[in-house]
């Protein structure tokens, strides 16, 4: 059952990205799929851009949607930890990646059932329009990166774009709002970073201090530390305490 409901949740990405584009998304899907061909027709013609249109939207739909969701925070900080150790390339990459993703899956979870229970569902049913359905999708999205943007952030793009100040966070365009949240979440995984650095920090300036003393020139540093900074990370339950500390900062 647990697997089943996360695909539903993996499922329900691709409509949430449709929502975001609808003026692209709708005009293609609201007429009939017709074949690219090279016919001077306007007509022709018309329907094979939006076909391409469709197809290049579709293709940043992953990046446009992690930019979107807590993943842009999540799979920084995960590679803060494994710069700081100095483990090199352990843990993989494709395990940081894939825990960001199922973390970010966690976090949102209570997003994505609201927009497939509101929104995708009576969609498919037919109960609501596509504008509808984007105005549905967009109010939880909306409200979870207001919370995470800060004010300074927002007020540059609103300032940019000679907008008004929006009265409610229902009010503020998604063009805004995005790329806000998504500089807001790299200084807040930046100054979680930090605070990560500052141990294994410390432990790499002892160690340095301690092989110079004893005159050990030639014996790099971080060849001394490196079990050292494992064995800490290992002994306070690093990897528990970085994603309580995540799933906590949401």
């Amino acid at each position: 059952m647990a697997e089943i409901q996360l695909a539903k949740k993996i499922l329900v990405l691709i409509p949430i990205f449709l929502f975001v584009f609808q003026d692209v998304s709708f005009a293609a899907l609201n007429s009939p799929i017709p074949g690219i061909n090279t016919s001077s027709e306007p007509r022709a013609v018309a329907s094979s851009i939006k076909i391409i249109l469709l197809l290049t939207v579709l293709s940043v739909a992953p990046a446009i949607l992690l930019l979107m969701t807590s993943f842009t925070r999540i799979v920084i900080v995960l590679s803060f930890v494994r710069t700081s150790l100095g483990t090199q390339q352990m843990p993989p990459n494709q395990v940081i990646v894939g825990l960001a993703l199922f973390l970010t899956m966690f976090v949102m979870g209570p997003i994505f059932s609201d927009i497939n229970q509101h929104a995708l569902q009576p969609l498919m049913d037919g109960k609501i329009t596509q504008e509808q359905a984007f105005e549905t999708a967009s109010k939880p999205l909306k409200e979870f990166m207001a919370k995470q943007t800060r004010e300074k952030d927002l007020n540059l793009f609103l300032d940019y774009t000679k907008a008004e100040k929006p009265k409610t966070i229902q009010d503020i365009p998604l063009h805004v709002l995005v790329p806000a949240f998504a500089i807001s979440e790299l200084k807040t995984a930046f100054q979680m970073g930090f605070m990560i650095f500052l141990p294994f920090l410390i432990i790499d300036m002892i160690v340095s201090s301690i092989l110079m003393a004893m005159g050990m020139m030639m014996l790099p540093p971080v060849l001394i530390s490196l079990p050292f900074k494992i064995l800490l990370f290992i002994l306070v339950d690093g990897w528990h305490l970085i994603v309580k500390s995540l799933l906590t900062s949401f």
